[in-house]
């Protein structure tokens, strides 16, 4: 070394042989092809020369100038830094300068020399990657550790680095890049934030996005030194986060973003900032939450993540957030739902609770959110969810927004076609989902029309899809028909008739406008408008709108003849899909405007012609369901493959085609049809036989005409079923004959004379089809056997079939036994009383008393129990059947004007009473024989007063379906007046505030109610009063409530019409009276207000008021006034309770208000349809009466006093029992069960979600379908004619009500 420093004292500059001086003398070029000679020198040189390193010291001084630092041309600048870089190489470990300041220069000499290597292209590159590989191989920048501005030597290095990095580099420079860059960090004492930053800029998504070069080489020196770089990263989050110190780095804004980036890169580099996160959910910010909430989202969602699983703490806490105050929080963690689901299954059990409270969130769009989320997840794979969650998805159908309901059916109906229709995922798949056809059907029950037609719209797209090939899809109809619930059943019925409907609808517009007319009329004016009407209010969305698209629909097409023939051709009979395909798309090209893309009308337009457009049947689909039929028969098809019996797939295919045989009629008209409809009438099964009868009664009107082959062969065997078959196919055959032949007397002749003749009381078990065949011949024919009808019912029925016990009834507790269990002989009286209800219903007049007589037959047996001898032979199932039947015969005949008027106060009351009956089943199936009578507004409205009665049955799912079956016949009647506006005259027989009189009638003549002041008997009273008028006044119309107080009044001031003169009869009517004022008065605010008209009462209930009698005296005990509660009435839908999107209380009810829906769901949607003047629609108010204002004033009882016992709660629901055949109770009130004993007789096993519909005597549930055929037009006519003669009805002489002892007399007259 001394020879060193004597050299370098000398300052003697040696160069490597051939080279000469080097200095700013000479050219550039002979400087540059110098100075490449130098770096060949220096390249060759390796530590260990020790003598060549002494002899070039000097020169390596010398090189390290500022004139070649400073030097203007890049050659010689990149030449001298490869010479410096191999230099420090070659003095390793102690470099040749010693001066910090030339060091320092050296660095960022050599850094800015790298830049060079940005352009691959250059012819110099090579030169470059030798630079960057020389220092990354030798560390040389790790001697700038020891200077004091090392950090800003190392910022600019790196800040070079990621400059230059792009695509066009290959890997090695890429490795000698991070390998340059990792030394510094991993052997360095600290790494400084501008350094750290100069790192982690790269990773913020903005500079990501711009250099993804930059982004790999930050990404890969981050992974190298993971564990030396923790530290700092973790003292700069622990910077920004915990301390707030957001000036410590530009890139504080941008934190989160670093976050994900750096747990995406080395989940290590966060191990201690996690916890920090954390902290920063529970922050008081909600943007700061929101932000850590978006952050945590990515992280546990990626798809490798197991962060979860890693840091249960934070997963628990970032789920807490799932219930957090702020909206978009919540909002955010229900859209990463979706993302975690699918990428880890593993945490669906950790999600489900959380997405089942959002699932009922107050906030629209998270409800919303939720179902989008999981119906992501289960579109992707079904096994990501479980059935917890697609549950959620089920109860949000329900939900009281629009948006979300149809998200829900939407996800729902997409979820079905591509697990069950498609068949991914295999048949467990297929049958985890099995349910989500009946839940989408289901909807269609609900009262919202967009509800509806977006059933109809997933049913044609998603269900069996209109466009799959007619063979295929009749095929998928099929299976899925037999595979459907009941209810689901009866819901697809019912779309198929309303369209059907809608379809007569328009069709009637189209023959209307077609008319011709010279000049418009009013008259022709007025009908255009009724078919209008007919034709918005429920069928279309926005019925606010509707009516004017309809209008204008009207004008287009009495404008257009184009449009009217396509229009005319697709509501034709015999119109076939394709047709209708082709007519839809035509329409709507004519209607619709490219200058227009937003058209409300041919939005209207579309959804009108999606309705009305067959694109399911026509002559060709039934054809190919028939052919799928037999194939099922032949044993040919793919039943068990589909999961359907054999047996099942045939019955349900031939329901199926009996259900399309009411809509779609003239597609069944081909002789390939009927064909093999006579060979399902000689099978076995007795119910595939039914549906093929009935479906000939319903298409075979021109069979004699254009099949006369098919009509020899079947006469015979409708002929041999009336003779000889099961009930209820003679039923049907007869039937059958009556529509579809024109002779009809001779076959009905050659049926009847051996049938009468043959009748023997000895062979009861023959005598029931024969009975069953004679009562409908008696109901279609009556005329033409008007003599033998009658001799049969008062000789044989009456004398030798009624009047007679012949076998002895088995010795049983039971109330009830199925079907096949009641004996002969009941079932021959039954088809004997339904007999001569039919002989009278067909006959239609009272001329020959025959209707008393049958009406006093008719309420002896149900003064009698049902044991019209009182020998006490008959068992009890055998009474209960016998009672049932007369109380429904009763209603039948009731249901006729003719009859109703003759019906005595005493009948109509005792009738009443069998909604009380002991026997459950007697209750349920009287109920909904009542219930059905009253949705067709046949059954008079006094009928409906009977309800009331329901309060007091001990079973809260009898109640609660009275209580439905009330609301629903409510809203009927108001919907019928709103659409029939000019029938104001017989607004006494139609508004449901009129049900109040009878009500309060029937129940001061409750034989419980014996003991007129006795306060349990006037609180049972009240609760029954109650029942009824809590869905009354639910809606305070036209002043309603006033309207309601004054009829109570009015009533006060009359006397009871059935016992004028007995002081204890008026007094328990006062009572009543009084006991319903004090309900009105507590529960309505404006019952004092004037009476909109004064009200009508019914003369044959009431006496007309004495002018004289003022009666002002209040008839309660001091002490009842305790048991009125102040408050408004509930607000009751249709469903009621049903509707409530977002409370758990009503889903109990959901199954059973659909059960009570259903079973009239022939009838419930379409109100009947008369042609009326219109007139200017009123309230309840009428020219002819006046006002009347009340005549004394009223206190409001003690608001804050004793509450009266909710119906509802009155029973014990705990002591259900068993077996809901068990012995009645020892001492019944006129068949009522005790409150507190007999519910655990009746009622289903606690715990399941309803009792198993008890099975009514046979024919009861199907009896009325013949009856559908013109109900819209007859139903209301029978029911305003009955009340022509209401006011001039006399009061009949007063009857003992109730059940009597066995000695008494069955007809015998007393007070009560």
């Amino acid at each position: 070394m001394a020879h060193s420093k004597a050299r370098v004292t000398d300052g003697k500059v040696t160069y490597p042989p051939g080279v000469k001086e080097i200095s700013d003398k000479i050219s550039k070029e002979e400087m540059v092809r110098r100075l490449k000679m130098v770096v060949k020198t220096f390249m060759d040189m390796d530590q260990d020369s020790e003598e060549e390193k002494e002899l070039y010291l000097n020169l390596a001084l010398h090189l390290a100038s500022d004139f070649f630092l400073k030097h203007p041309d890049k050659d010689v600048r990149l030449l001298v830094a490869c010479c410096l870089a191999d230099i420090f190489r070659i003095y390793a470990p102690e470099a040749p300068y010693t001066s910090p300041d030339k060091l320092k220069d050296i660095f960022m000499f050599i850094t800015r020399q790298l830049k060079g290597l940005e352009d691959t292209k250059s012819a110099q590159f090579n030169r470059y990657f030798y630079l960057l590989e020389n220092i990354a191989w030798v560390k040389s920048y790790n001697i700038c550790f020891e200077l004091e501005d090392s950090n800003e030597i190392f910022t600019q290095l790196y800040r070079t680095l990621f400059q230059v990095i792009n695509n066009g580099h290959n890997q090695k420079v890429h490795m000698h890049m991070v390998d340059l860059m990792s030394s510094i960090i991993c052997e360095g004492d600290t790494v400084s934030q501008e350094l750290l930053d100069t790192v982690l800029v790269n990773l913020v998504p903005a500079h990501k996005n711009l250099n993804k070069q930059a982004y790999d080489l930050a990404k890969a020196l981050l992974k190298r030194t993971a564990q030396a770089i923790e530290p700092y990263i973790t003292n700069f989050f622990n910077q920004v986060l915990m301390l707030g110190k957001t000036s410590v780095s530009d890139l504080s804004e941008h934190v989160f973003d670093l976050i994900l980036e750096l747990y995406n890169i080395d989940s290590h580099l966060l191990l201690s900032v996690l916890p920090q996160l954390e902290f920063k959910l529970k922050s008081n910010d909600n943007d700061e939450r929101l932000q850590v909430v978006k952050l945590l989202a990515k992280m546990f969602g990626a798809k490798d993540s197991e962060l979860a699983g890693q840091n249960k703490p934070l997963w628990q806490c970032y789920l807490g957030r799932f219930n957090d105050i702020h909206v978009p929080i919540r909002l955010e963690c229900v859209k990463f739902a979706s993302h975690c689901l699918m990428n880890h299954p593993d945490l669906a059990k950790d999600l489900t609770e959380f997405l089942r409270v959002r699932s009922h969130d107050p906030e629209e769009a998270i409800r919303h959110d939720v179902i989008v989320s999981i119906v992501t997840a289960a579109k992707k794979d079904l096994s990501l969810v479980n059935d917890a969650l697609l549950n959620f998805v089920k109860e949000r159908t329900l939900d009281k927004r629009w948006r979300v309901r149809k998200e829900a059916m939407m996800g729902l109906a997409s979820i079905y076609r591509k697990y069950s229709l498609q068949g991914e995922g295999g048949r467990e798949a297929s049958k985890q989902i099995s349910w989500i056809k009946d839940k989408l059907l289901h909807i269609y029950y609900q009262n919202s029309i967009d509800d509806r037609l977006l059933v109809e719209r997933v049913f044609a797209q998603y269900m069996v899809p209109h466009n799959l090939e007619t063979t295929e899809r009749m095929k998928c109809l099929y299976y899925l028909y037999a595979t459907l619930d009941t209810n689901a059943v009866k819901a697809l019925n019912e779309m198929w008739k309303c369209q059907n409907l809608l379809r007569h609808h328009v069709k009637d517009l189209l023959d209307l406008i077609k008319k011709p007319k010279v000049t418009p009329t009013e008259a022709h004016f007025k009908k255009l408008i009724v078919h209008i009407l007919k034709i918005y209010p429920w069928n279309l969305p926005d019925p606010g709108k509707a009516q004017d698209f309809v209008k204008k629909l009207a004008q287009v097409l009495d404008d257009d003849e184009r449009i009217r023939d396509q229009l005319e051709t697709l509501v034709s009979p015999s119109c076939s899909c394709k047709q209708a395909e082709v007519c839809v798309r035509d329409i709507t090209k004519k209607l619709g405007s490219p200058k227009q893309p937003s058209n409300p009308f041919l939005e209207m337009v579309k959804f009108l012609l999606e309705r009305i457009a067959p694109v399911h049947i026509d002559t060709e689909s039934i054809s190919a369901l028939i052919k799928q039929v037999n194939k099922s028969i032949d044993g040919t098809a793919d039943d068990e493959e589909e999961g359907v019996p054999t047996e099942e797939a045939i019955r349900a295919g031939l329901e199926l085609l009996k259900v399309l045989s009411f809509t779609h009629p003239v597609s069944f008209h081909s002789a390939e049809t009927f064909e093999s409809l006579l060979g399902c009438l000689k099978m076995d099964d007795e119910k595939v036989a039914e549906a093929a009868l009935q479906i000939f009664k319903n298409t075979g009107s021109k069979m004699e005409e254009s099949f006369p082959h098919i009509k020899s062969v079947l006469l015979p065997v409708l002929q041999a079923k009336a003779k000889r078959g099961p009930p209820r196919q003679a039923k049907y055959a007869i039937h059958c004959i009556n529509a579809m032949f024109t002779n009809r007397d001779t076959h009905f002749a050659q049926i009847f004379e051996p049938l009468h003749k043959g009748l023997d009381p000895a062979n009861l078990e023959q005598l029931i089809t024969p009975l069953t065949t004679l009562g409908h011949l008696a109901q279609l024919a009556p005329e033409q056997f008007a003599a033998p009808l009658k001799s049969l019912v008062a000789n044989f029925i009456v004398k030798d079939l009624l009047m007679n016990d012949r076998i002895p009834g088995k010795k049983t507790t039971k109330l009830w036994v199925p079907d096949d269990e009641v004996s002969p002989e009941t079932l021959a009286k039954i088809q004997g009383i339904k007999l001569m209800v039919r002989w009278l219903l067909g006959v239609k007049n009272n001329q020959s008393k025959s209707g008393n007589s049958t009406l006093r037959m008719l309420t002896a047996i149900l003064h009698s129990d049902g044991d019209l001898t009182e020998q006490g032979r008959m068992g009890k199932p055998d009474m209960s059947r016998l009672r049932l039947a007369a109380a429904c015969a009763l209603l039948k005949l009731a249901q006729e004007p003719c009859y109703h008027e003759i019906i005595t106060l005493e009948q109509y009351q005792l009738c009443a009473l069998v909604i009380n009956d002991e026997c459950y089943q007697v209750r349920q199936c009287f109920s909904q024989k009542l219930h059905r009578g009253l949705c067709r507004l046949r059954l008079p409205l006094e009928y409906m007063a009977v309800f009331a009665l329901c309060a007091k049955d001990p079973v809260k799912e009898r109640r609660a379906h009275a209580r439905q079956c009330l609301v629903k016949n409510v809203n009927i009647r108001r919907e019928y007046l709103k659409q029939h506006a000019a029938i104001s005259d017989k607004l006494f027989s139609l508004l449901p505030e009129y049900v109040v009189p009878y009500t309060i009638h029937l129940l001061a003549h409750d034989p419980d109610y014996v003991k007129v002041q006795d306060i349990e008997q006037l609180k049972d009273i009240k609760e029954a009063l109650w029942f009824v008028l809590e869905i009354i006044m639910a809606k305070n119309e036209n002043n309603s409530h006033a309207f309601i107080r004054k009829m109570v009044e009015n009533i006060k001031q009359t006397k009871d019409a059935q016992a004028p003169t007995d002081p204890k009869t008026n007094e328990k009517l006062y009572t009543v009276c009084d006991v319903a004022m004090h309900i009105i008065m507590s529960k309505s605010t404006t019952y004092s207000l004037e009476s909109p008209k004064d009200p009508v009462l019914p003369t044959c209930f009431f006496t007309k008021p004495d002018k004289n009698f003022n009666n002002t005296k209040n008839y309660l005990p001091p002490e009842m006034k305790s048991f009125f509660t102040p408050g408004k009435p509930k607000s009751a839908n249709v469903l009621g309770a049903v509707n409530k999107p977002l409370s758990s209380a009503g889903k109990q009810l959901q199954s059973k208000a659909s059960r009570m829906e259903t079973a009239s769901n022939d009838d419930s949607s379409s109100n009947p349809d008369i042609e009326k003047p219109r007139g200017r629609k009123r309230g309840v108010t009428s020219s002819d009466d006046q006002d009347s204002k009340p005549k004394r004033g009223r206190k409001k009882s003690a608001a804050n006093t004793t509450t009266a016992a909710e119906p509802e709660d009155q029973w014990d629901e705990d002591n259900r029992p068993e077996d809901e055949q068990n012995s009645p109770p020892k001492k019944g009130r006129r068949g009522r069960p005790p409150k507190s004993a007999t519910a655990s007789q009746e009622t289903p096993a606690k715990g399941k979600r309803g009792r198993k519909k008890a099975a009514p005597p046979p024919e009861d549930d199907e009896e009325e379908e013949e009856e559908e055929k013109g109900e819209e037009e007859s139903g209301v006519i029978c029911i305003l004619s009955s009340f022509s003669s209401v006011e001039s009805a006399e009061s009949t002489p007063q009857k003992r009500r109730g059940r009597p002892p066995k000695s008494a007399q069955p007809a015998a007259k007393k007070p009560a």
